[in-house]
């Protein structure tokens, strides 16, 4: 078997739903739209890449998406309990290396995902960081519980956390390069993702006139 696993966090896409902060700026069919686009981005990065893929859902499997690969539906109470049943589920499958990222990156490639597996042959844990002080990837080749264990989520202060914990722990790990992911008004507006996608420019404008 495949020793290598994707998994792909996803929130099943309904209106009013879905990136709440950014609706308080453009409207819930404004988040709708760009986190629709943001999904698809997500799809098409891990498409030619050769390990197994897995998508979790926030709430139900969509039968029509994500074509061709396992999907099932998130289990547990907080983030940090979801991820973590993930993983412990992928481990117990056999994989040796996993990552895991989700879905509201603009600039997610297949090179970002496939340097986290990468940086796993050499290391127990990888990170990709991002902008806001969390992350957008987490990989383990030796499965931490703790990194998700009474941590501060959706603060600036998460990755910082949790890596000096592995440091005290002597756990071995690696970061990647840093990106954006899309919370809030401002973060779309200075995004790439957004300045040359004129449709959703137009789109956004018909929805504000």
């Amino acid at each position: 078997m495949n020793k290598e696993l994707v998994i792909v966090f996803v929130k099943n896409i309904k209106l009013g739903k879905v990136k709440t902060r950014l609706a308080a700026t453009i409207g819930n069919q404004g988040a709708f739209d760009v986190y629709t686009q943001l999904v698809d981005v997500t799809e098409k990065s891990i498409k030619n890449i050769r390990a197994d893929k897995r998508i979790y859902f926030s709430e139900a499997v969509v039968e029509n998406t994500w074509k061709n690969n396992f999907k099932a539906v998130q289990q547990g109470e907080s983030l940090g309990d979801r991820m973590s049943h993930a993983f412990k589920q992928g481990f117990e499958d056999g994989y040796d290396r996993i990552v895991l990222i989700g879905s509201d990156l603009p600039d997610i490639t297949e090179s970002q995902i496939n340097a986290g597996l990468q940086a796993l042959k050499s290391n127990e844990v990888v990170f990709g960081p991002a902008e806001d002080g969390g992350y957008y990837l987490v990989g383990f080749s030796k499965f931490h519980d703790f990194v998700f264990q009474n941590k501060p989520w959706s603060q600036d202060n998460l990755l910082e956390e949790t890596l000096n914990e592995l440091k005290e722990n002597r756990v071995s790990f690696s970061t990647l390069e840093t990106l954006n992911d899309i919370d809030t008004f401002e973060d779309l507006i200075a995004s790439k993702f957004y300045q040359s996608n004129t449709e959703l420019q137009e789109k956004l404008k018909q929805l504000h006139d």
